[in-house]
């Protein structure tokens, strides 16, 4: 038998080992099946005379072996996403099943042990086992996505994110390409976007919710058309479960339009939130023009009131976010005292410009890192005059 004919077979024979392994785990088995199928065809394309053109040959070869012996589902595309997949994720996953000791029989061995829950055989390997020494945490269909972004924090903000969140495919998706990594990493100094890229976004503290800028695409408005705070408000509640994703962890919607009077005056919130990890009510405004001082002032009591009279003794203070076409910082800060729970975000009604809000988080990573280059500068020089 030829040395392909034996890869082939070798290969064909994981999948088969594969497929006696189903339930619950099916996810993680399909993630090891295409993560080792790569890592073979790395492994035999590495050995191949002429690398590119063999490869080209090998992956042909390979995928009408397998539709023989499988039918549909292993075609070349398919193959190739099996290489990308290992290529990409191999520094991830545990030395001994990525260096060369480590051989397709011990796998095949492995996968071949696992069950679900006990059939009394002590050394069948679990399914918590599997998952330690592959530590893939969505489908395969995710992964697809995830594989594609260069970015290795990025890359993994988007797979904890989707794993924590239970992103469908289409919410992973949406997510990236409404730029929310770089949009929460945008709203966060230096340490929190490292925190950020490392455990996923974590929501301890007010800020930690804003998004520059929220990005309201689904509501299907157009940037040119008119409409008012009324139509926007209406299209947000229309488009609840959309709007909740966007917003992100721990909301729950309360009520549009919250009455309360105060000194025999009638107040009204455009929308009232809870969210369940802060514990606290988070008030939101819209405005479809630019923010001005007045508008901060108006969310100041309408926060204020809610803290007063409407939060119990055991719940966080209140937060306001002004939605916003356009803001000027300089004015909000002015106008806010400091520790105010209230912010003020941007809004988008189309998708963001991936590429120039890459820029901008590069360009604002560099500044930060100067700054402390030149403070650290300045505080030597101080100690030199201090001696």
């Amino acid at each position: 038998m030829k040395r392909d004919d034996e890869f082939f077979d070798k290969v064909a024979s994981l999948i088969e080992q594969a497929r006696r392994f189903v339930g619950r785990t099916a996810d993680l088995t399909m993630c090891v099946t295409y993560f080792e199928i790569g890592r073979m065809i790395v492994e035999q394309e590495q050995d191949g005379e002429a690398r590119a053109e063999y490869g080209r040959s090998l992956m042909k070869e390979l995928s009408k072996h397998l539709a023989t012996r499988f039918g549909r589902g292993y075609s070349v595309s398919t193959l190739t996403n099996a290489r990308k997949f290992f290529q990409t994720y191999a520094p991830t996953i545990s030395q001994s099943l990525i260096t060369k000791s480590a051989k397709v029989d011990d796998v095949q061995k492995q996968l071949s042990l696992i069950t679900i829950f006990g059939d009394g055989d002590s050394k069948a390997i679990r399914p918590t086992a599997l998952r330690e020494l592959y530590p893939f945490k969505v489908s395969w269909t995710h992964y697809l996505i995830l594989m594609r972004i260069k970015n290795a924090d990025e890359r993994r903000f988007y797979e904890t994110e989707a794993a924590r969140q239970q992103w469908t495919v289409r919410q992973l998706s949406r997510q990236y390409n409404s730029s929310l990594y770089e949009r929460l990493a945008l709203s966060r100094d230096k340490d929190e976007v490292m925190r950020l890229a490392n455990e996923g976004q974590i929501v301890e503290k007010p800020r930690d919710m804003l998004k520059n800028p929220l990005v309201l695409e689904f509501l299907g408005m157009e940037e040119s058309t008119r409409y008012s705070e009324d139509d926007l408000e209406a299209a947000l509640c229309n488009n609840l479960q959309k709007f909740l994703l966007e917003l992100g962890k721990g909301f729950l919607y309360e009520a549009r339009q919250k009455r309360f009077t105060f000194e025999e005056k009638f107040f009204y919130v455009d929308l009232v939130f809870y969210n369940r990890l802060l514990q606290c009510y988070v008030l939101f405004d819209l405005k479809i023009d630019e923010l001005e001082h007045q508008d901060l002032g108006q969310m100041q009591m309408y926060v204020h009131y809610f803290d007063r009279f409407v939060k119990t003794d055991n719940e966080n203070p209140t937060a306001g976010i002004l939605l916003c076409r356009e803001k000027d910082d300089n004015i909000v800060e002015l106008t806010l005292p400091e520790g105010e729970n209230i912010f003020a975000s941007e809004y988008n009604l189309y998708l963001p410009d991936k590429t120039l809000l890459q820029q901008k988080l590069a360009e604002w990573t560099q500044e930060f890192e100067d700054a402390q280059e030149i403070l650290a500068i300045s505080r030597e020089d101080a100690e030199s005059d201090e001696e």
